[in-house]
């Protein structure tokens, strides 16, 4: 993602269970889960039950329904086509995971210093340019971190950097700077939302929904916000919720396409509840990006 990740530590906590773990993030809980140390947890990529002898649980980082079989029943388990873990995987994958959730919490001040810090000497030039003078490394900071909350890498920072650099000329709000550096990035966006086949599914907004946001949204400037009637929000939240699990049955991952205006509204609902599901405007759709509309809310 392009960020140092800060380490990890190990702490021995004799007021948990035996067999539970705590992960925290700054001290806040962010994951629990149980694991069985000479044990291997079994799951059914297809959802099904598992038909082994064991004991059942739920795995921690997705909550999919899982068992805890002995080692002696590993080959019959990937005979029959499950998906085999041992606890240390299971932990570190459930790390990994509360990572890519905190990933804009974990770059800090001095993480961002660094990074720009690091960059190639040919690049410092656009730094000492537009850092203090345009742009506030915390302005950085912050742009970098929205990047990250929505899980696009910041590997290609002096890319980022120019789009920074050329949106501070007409504003200084994040939001507005950060849009401009995503549609600077749409090569990137769009290579990693594409399936296998190189091809974008998209589930585009209808007018009437485009409008009710844009009537929605009030103030100027840093003070724009959204101000949608809860049952009209509801409805919105229940008929996005609907359209793409009925997706996800097919095994599509589609984007939900929007205006550039309302864009960063929309995703500031659905990451309350899908906040895997990518949220991308017009403006983010490279020029040679493949696309295939497969639905409308």
């Amino acid at each position: 993602m392009g960020f140092v990740m800060p380490s990890v530590r190990i702490q021995d906590n004799m007021q948990l269970p035996a067999n539970a773990y705590v992960i925290r993030v700054k001290d806040i809980d962010a994951g629990h889960g149980d694991v069985r140390p000479n044990m291997l947890l079994v799951m059914d990529p297809r959802g099904d039950k598992i038909g082994l002898a064991g004991e059942e649980t739920t795995e921690p980082t997705f909550g999919l329904p899982a068992m805890w079989i002995n080692e002696a029943n590993r080959e019959e388990a990937a005979f029959r086509g499950y998906t085999v873990v041992d606890a240390p995987t299971v932990i570190t994958t459930h790390i990994t995971e509360v990572i890519k959730d905190h990933m804009a919490e974990l770059l800090s001040y001095s993480e961002t210093q660094k990074l720009i810090d690091e960059l190639d000497q040919e690049h410092q030039k656009l730094v000492a340019d537009i850092v203090p003078s345009q742009v506030s490394v915390s302005a950085i900071q912050r742009v970098l971190q929205s990047l990250l909350s929505e899980r696009i890498s910041i590997r290609d920072l002096p890319t980022i950097l120019e789009g920074v650099a050329e949106a501070t000329g007409f504003t200084q709000n994040i939001t507005l700077i950060t849009e401009h550096v995503r549609a600077r990035l749409a090569r990137q966006l769009c290579n990693a939302v594409a399936g296998p086949d190189g091809i974008i599914p998209l589930i585009t907004l209808s007018p009437e929904w485009e409008q009710a946001f844009a009537e929605s949204i009030i103030g100027a400037g840093e003070e724009r916000q959204l101000s949608m009637p809860p049952s009209k929000l509801q409805e919105f939240i229940n008929t996005v919720r609907q359209t793409f699990e009925r997706h996800a049955l097919m095994g599509e991952a589609p984007v939900l396409l929007t205006s550039p205006t309302i864009r960063p509204f929309v995703r500031s609902i659905i990451e309350r509840f899908r906040p895997a599901t990518s949220v991308m405007s017009q403006n983010e759709i490279h020029a040679k990006a493949k696309i295939r509309t497969v639905g409308q809310i």
